[in-house]
């Protein structure tokens, strides 16, 4: 068995990428360079094989995105037509006066056998196909495109934001949401490129009208002066070689016109376009009336009843086999295997879902389409800022009412358990007095507490919304009242909301950026699992994943000098402690400081020890004393205040502070930046240490 030649072997080789701009080459070089008969005749069998391809893929696509590519595919059939009439206009006008077989076969057969060899009776089916083409499908065509792709891009931000709603209620994954705006995209590009597509088809049919013009005006010029032949020789030959030309080029033009409007009047079907007609007509109810009809013209003694009486015959009989198919009992179904009684599914008793928020029925119109659905645009809204504060993307949030809530009350479950719960009022507003108020501001509503920050507030009615604000109110809906409480308890617990899946991907976005600091982190000395936990212990503190290079290069300088978990952390923190301070003081402000009196924090770091973590103990008495004192500060303040202590108790005095005092950040001495200026606002514990002496006597008389 012999090799193909090299140059052929070469040939099968070529990418398919070069496919394409190979085929492009030739179709200029078919313009310009002049091609034997039996070339062009093999074209033109291509050009119409390529046309009824085209067809056959309009009418079998499902949906329009199907033959996505459609457009481009009409512009390079369209330039290989009309490369084709060049590359034909130049042999039937140097090789015409030879005789019909000169200009090739195709041409000849459409010239002399589909118009029998009369050009008069040519020019006017040629006429009558452009009048099809240009008037009639592609001027409705482009039309469609034209209105289509209107209505596409107006309804594109409708879509975007029902993509993002459902998203927000749980509904769809971050996949199938990512899919369907890829396929929102393109049908946009699709419609958009059809409306410019159908202009292709009608610059074609007007370029094939003016080349068989001048086919025509040029074969009667070079007959008569070139060749010497008579006019109506001329005629003859020339004209006849000009319409075989114009039809051969005209017959694909209309196929792909049939497409393209094929194609831009397909409405979305599981069915390609033969099931979706043929389902569509299988109701009986419209045959028995075309039978009826078809009989009775042929009862008109002048119409032609050997056709009109079969033609009601069968549609007679179509109408009665749909009929008795339609009477015909369905198939019974495939009876479905009832699981055993004693079988449980996982998906019974789970809930795949970590962030839930649950509403009373009450409330189920705040997450009604019908009315605008503003809680599922605020939980949205929450959600993006969340991952942007917190510098990883967040899992889904999903929306759903409960029974077990009362009518007003909603609640948002973090892994099962309540981070959130309040109660809202359905139709009013929540004025909240954030300090601004003016004293006997005289508004009327129904007294209560912000739940997010404990700030007095009124539920008042709508109406009200102007002179509430005249006061100095902060007046939101219920959709911001509940949105905002998520915001709140999700950010107290946004360490519970990092994942392995969440640090991996975050590391994923790292390493593209910086491969060396992630090899430096991770897998050695930190696998996965023990990276989270570093990562979620540090996100509790408050110090987040949004800028993860300066936080890595932290870590990894930590892990250089221990692996401890705790020694990690704290070197860190002490790294990073800029970071930690800008939560509570703006960039060159002092940070107001509060410090443990001296005699306390030795009690509390010589006291009892646990054993478990190695950590100091805080007494129950010294700890309210010490958040009532905080507190305190930070009223006088009014404002978030920095508790500053020795390393060895800090994480004792956080874990007290956290829930008793939020609006106090504990720092060790070590994660005070040299250049930060601070102002101390207070001593804790100073009074109390002062109290011993005066009452070390209690038997002491007083001086005379």
């Amino acid at each position: 068995m012999t090799s193909a030649p090299a140059p052929l072997q070469r040939l099968l080789a070529m990418p398919a990428a070069m496919a394409l701009p190979a085929g492009i080459f030739a179709l200029f070089a078919l313009m310009v360079l002049p091609i034997p008969p039996l070339l062009l005749d093999i074209f033109f069998v291509l050009n119409i094989a390529i046309a009824v391809a085209v067809l056959m893929v309009a009418l079998n696509a499902r949906r329009p995105l199907d033959f996505s590519s459609f457009p481009s595919v009409l512009l390079f059939a369209t330039l290989l037509r009309l490369a084709l009439n060049v590359a034909s206009t130049r042999i039937v006008l140097m090789s015409g006066h030879e005789g019909g077989a000169a200009a090739g076969e195709v041409i000849e057969s459409f010239g002399a056998f589909l118009v029998g060899g009369n050009f008069a009776v040519g020019l006017f089916v040629f006429a009558i196909l452009m009048i099809i083409n240009m008037i009639v499908i592609t001027k409705g065509a482009g039309r469609v495109s034209e209105v289509s792709a209107r209505f596409v891009l107006d309804a594109l931000p409708g879509k975007q934001m029902a993509i993002d709603a459902d998203i927000a209620a749980g509904l769809v994954t971050a996949d199938e949401a990512r899919e369907r705006r890829r396929e929102v995209t393109v049908e946009a590009d699709f419609y958009g490129s059809m409306d410019g597509a159908s202009k292709f088809v009608k610059g074609d049919a007007i370029a094939a009208l003016l080349i068989l013009g001048v086919n025509i005006i040029a074969g009667f010029a070079l007959g008569m002066i070139s060749h010497g032949l008579s006019a109506g020789e001329a005629g003859e030959v020339y004209v006849t070689l000009a319409v075989g030309d114009a039809l051969v080029a005209q017959v694909p033009s209309l196929l792909l016109s049939i497409a393209a409007a094929a194609i831009v009047t397909r409405v979305a079907d599981t069915r390609d376009l033969a099931g979706q007609i043929g389902g569509q007509f299988a109701d009986p109810r419209g045959w028995l009336p075309v039978a009826l009809i078809l009989g009775a013209i042929g009862l008109v003694p002048a119409m032609p009843q050997t056709i009109f009486f079969p033609g009601a015959a069968i549609a007679g009989v179509i109408w009665w086999q749909l009929k008795r198919r339609a009477a015909a009992p369905p198939p019974p179904p495939a009876p479905a295997a009832e699981p055993a009684p004693d079988h449980i599914a996982l998906a019974d008793v789970s809930d795949q879902t970590l962030v839930t928020v649950e509403l009373g029925y009450g409330l189920v119109g705040l997450v009604d389409e019908g009315q605008g659905a503003p809680l599922i645009t605020r939980i949205t809204g929450i959600r993006k800022q969340l991952s942007r504060d917190l510098g990883f993307v967040l899992p889904q949030f999903r929306i759903r009412d409960s029974l077990d809530l009362a009518a007003q009350d909603y609640a948002v479950l973090l892994g099962g358990v309540s981070v959130a719960r309040g109660t809202v009022k359905p139709g009013k507003l929540l004025a909240i007095d954030a300090g601004e108020v003016r004293p006997g501001h005289g508004l009327a509503g129904e007294a209560t507490r912000d739940p997010s920050f404990d700030c007095p507030a009124l539920w008042i009615v709508p109406s009200a919304r102007d002179h509430a604000v005249a006061e100095g109110f902060l007046v939101v809906d219920p959709a911001t009242v509940i949105a905002t409480h998520t915001n709140q308890g999700l950010l107290a617990e946004a360490h519970q909301l990092l994942g392995p899946d969440e640090v991996r991907e975050w590391v994923d976005g790292l390493k593209a950026r910086a491969p060396a600091l992630v090899e430096a982190v991770t897998p050695d000395p930190l696998t996965l699992p023990a990276l989270t936990r570093t990562l979620r212990a540090l996100v509790a503190d408050g110090i987040g994943l949004a800028h993860p290079q300066p936080l890595f290069t932290s870590l990894a300088l930590a892990l250089q000098k221990t692996t401890d978990f705790d020694a990690v952390i704290d070197a860190v923190r002490a790294d990073l402690g800029a970071r930690l301070i800008a939560r509570i003081a703006a960039s060159g402000e002092p940070l107001k400081v509060a410090t443990l009196d001296a005699g306390l924090e030795s009690a509390i770091l010589g006291g009892m020890i646990d054993p478990a973590t190695g950590q100091p103990l805080v007494e129950p008495d010294c700890g309210s004393m010490i958040a009532r004192e905080v507190n305190a500060i930070a009223d006088a303040e009014k404002g978030a205040i920095a508790l500053i202590v020795q390393p060895p108790a800090r994480r004792a005095l956080a874990a007290l502070l956290k829930q008793r005092s939020p609006r106090c950040l504990v720092l060790s001495i070590a994660e005070l930046p040299p250049t930060q200026p601070i102002a101390v606002v207070g001593v804790i514990g100073e009074a109390t240490a002062a109290e011993p002496p005066a009452l070390a006597a209690p038997d002491a008389t007083e001086p005379a």
